[in-house]
């Protein structure tokens, strides 16, 4: 299931962008034997099944899950195993993208929307408890730039960067205390600075991403009686649906919505591992941007030289003339 509008390019894309951080393969390489990378994030992708089956069993909104959860780990386990034996089977060959979308498309055939709702629903509402505690804290610091330290502090690795941006888009990650007790927060100090903010959230649920629904519904908890975040003025801020369905993302392909929203943004920011790390890490952009991220696998540690759990932080600067 695609988003129902036609999917454009990103418009602030440069020419040469591919949206793969990790080289899968060389020109050079047997188009039908597979390289090592691509068995090593085969293998990646085997090892998490049985945590997808085991969520899909418990999904009480599928009837007969738990049958269809096994069908989905058979299936989805068959497919890997082609891919090993021939990489150009089944749209190969493989890269992050592809195999998380077999993934997707295995679990949506058999009726699994949204195997991680539970899990989210539990985190925003923990998180939305704390909103206001954590806003409270933040506005207690007087000085300005240890103000936004502070805020940016657990997104953002502790890094300050220019902030003197009119227009920022923002393309968001997790459900929970990434997208309540982070992003929201920072984005609301943009607002008090007059900066218009576009929040890009997937069409789609994928793992326990935060989806285009789920955010305005988030949003609109969080707003007070006046339709302010804590007394901030939200109307500089807009919410996107950015077409993506993956917890990583080719921005060689968004919705119709977030490109015309994002034409004139001076600032992008690509947040979370799958998008700001394993993707878009070195996708160079028309306007400044910030890609932001955690490192939760060893292959993406051992490629970039670190350490797992390492934060990244890679700001380019566009200079004008």
């Amino acid at each position: 299931m695609e988003s129902s509008s036609e999917m454009v390019p990103f418009p602030l894309l440069e020419s040469n962008y591919r949206a793969c951080t990790i080289p899968f393969r060389l020109d050079s390489d047997n188009p039908r034997k597979p390289t090592p990378t691509e068995i090593l994030w085969i293998d990646l992708c085997l090892n998490s099944v049985p945590s997808f089956r085991q969520r899909g069993e418990s999904d009480t909104t599928v009837v007969d899950a738990p049958i269809k959860a096994e069908k989905f780990a058979q299936r989805y386990t068959a497919i890997l195993e082609d891919l090993k034996r021939d990489p150009q089977s089944h749209g190969g060959p493989p890269d992050g993208i592809l195999l998380c979308r077999l993934r997707e498309q295995v679990l949506r055939e058999l009726g699994f929307r949204d195997i991680f709702k539970k899990v989210k629903d539990d985190e925003n509402a923990k998180a939305i408890s704390l909103f206001k505690e954590v806003v409270q804290l933040n506005d207690a610091i007087e000085d300005g730039g240890k103000r936004l330290e502070n805020l940016i502090r657990g997104i953002f690795a502790g890094n300050i960067f220019d902030l003197g941006s009119a227009q920022a888009v923002i393309f968001v990650d997790n459900s929970g205390p990434d997208i309540i007790l982070g992003i929201l927060p920072f984005t609301r100090e943009l607002l008090k600075r007059g900066t218009q903010v576009v929040l890009a959230a997937n069409d789609l649920p994928s793992i326990n991403d935060v989806t285009y629904p789920e955010l305005l519904e988030i949003i609109s908890k969080l707003k007070d009686e006046n339709g302010q975040l804590c007394g901030v003025d939200t109307s500089g801020l807009l919410v996107a649906n950015s077409g993506n369905d993956l917890p990583v993302i080719d921005l060689a392909s968004v919705s119709q919505e977030l490109s015309y929203l994002a034409s004139d943004a001076d600032l992008v920011i690509l947040e979370g591992m799958g998008r700001g790390i394993e993707t878009n890490l070195y996708a160079q952009l028309k306007c400044d941007s910030l890609k932001i991220g955690m490192v939760k696998h060893p292959e993406v540690a051992q490629f970039l030289g670190g350490r797992l759990y390492d934060c990244v932080f890679k700001y380019n600067e566009v200079l004008n003339g």
